[in-house]
């Protein structure tokens, strides 16, 4: 396949829905002037993010046929558009992302793995599915999603080349620093954007959001990761875009031998858990014949 251009954009997306589309239809403009295939915008662009708002100021939801992935797909056109907004199905509401070109929706997704703050006003998605698209099949991950290993190897199993990781993703709350290129978070970030990349021999596009929303202030530092683990582009905390070119069949094949890690897993060896596992009690590590 021929190489292709991809470009994960950190950029800040609030409650304004008109300045969020002009915003969009921005990016898309300039993405498409540098050849620009596929671009990965953060979790919240529709509506901003969800995290600690409260119950009176939750970004607006839209049901899957709201005539404003309509307009997202005309805005589109032959791009690969990859964004995050809240989902509205009943009464029940989904952190989600969907992935459109003009033709039509490629994939959704919805957030699998809740913070605790979430989960009175947010309900979980159950599954991770990878998806055809016109430069390979993608799996998209949503802000939390990318801290549990599990999600992007099932991704990755489900035959995914490239997972755009789309995030709202704040500094330390706890441990707030002067300087977010410092902040704890920002190296959890990176962090799991590499590892993700690296163990399952894939491409990684990450997305995130960039200034503030209340007392948060989110991280940025989108990148593109290769299968080996090397950050291609990125940027800093500051709205920008990280693009470059990648050779997906390639850089795959090259990574993925002599060692692949998903062919070579041993399945049987893997302890298969559901839920935590309880801690041994105190009798347990007792020396035989001790009272």
């Amino acid at each position: 396949m021929t190489p292709v251009r991809v470009a994960g954009a950190a950029a800040h997306f609030g409650r304004d829905l008109d300045a969020a589309m002009h915003r969009i239809e921005a990016i898309v403009r300039h993405s498409r002037r540098a050849g620009v295939r596929l671009i990965v915008l953060p979790h919240g662009t529709l509506g901003g993010s969800g995290a600690d708002a409260p119950p009176d100021d939750l970004p607006q939801s839209f049901p899957t046929g709201d005539a404003i992935f309509d307009e997202l797909r005309a805005l589109a056109g032959e791009l690969i558009l990859c964004f995050g907004y809240s989902e509205r199905d009943g009464s029940r509401r989904f952190h989600s992302a969907v992935c459109l070109t003009g033709d039509g929706v490629l994939g959704r997704q919805r957030k699998v793995h809740l913070r605790k703050h979430e989960v009175p006003w947010y309900s979980a998605g159950d599954s991770f599915n990878a998806f055809d698209t016109p430069i390979g099949r993608i799996g998209m991950l949503i802000d939390y999603d990318k801290t549990f290993p599990e999600a992007a190897r099932s991704l990755a199993v489900d035959g995914a080349s490239v997972i755009a990781s789309l995030s709202a993703w704040p500094a330390s709350v706890t441990q707030r620093t002067s300087q977010l290129t410092s902040d704890r978070q920002t190296r959890l970030f990176d962090l799991y954007d590499v590892a993700r990349a690296a163990e399952n021999q894939l491409f990684v596009v990450s997305a995130n959001q960039t200034g503030g929303l209340g007392e948060l202030r989110f991280l940025g530092h989108a990148k593109v990761v290769d299968p080996a683990g090397q950050q291609l582009a990125r940027t800093g905390p500051k709205a920008g875009l990280a693009t470059t070119e990648i050779d997906i069949e390639g850089e795959l094949s090259r990574a993925r031998h002599p060692d692949s890690h998903l062919e070579e897993r041993r399945l049987n060896a893997y302890r298969q858990t559901v839920g935590p596992r309880k801690a041994p009690r105190p009798s347990e590590f007792a020396a035989p014949g001790a009272n």
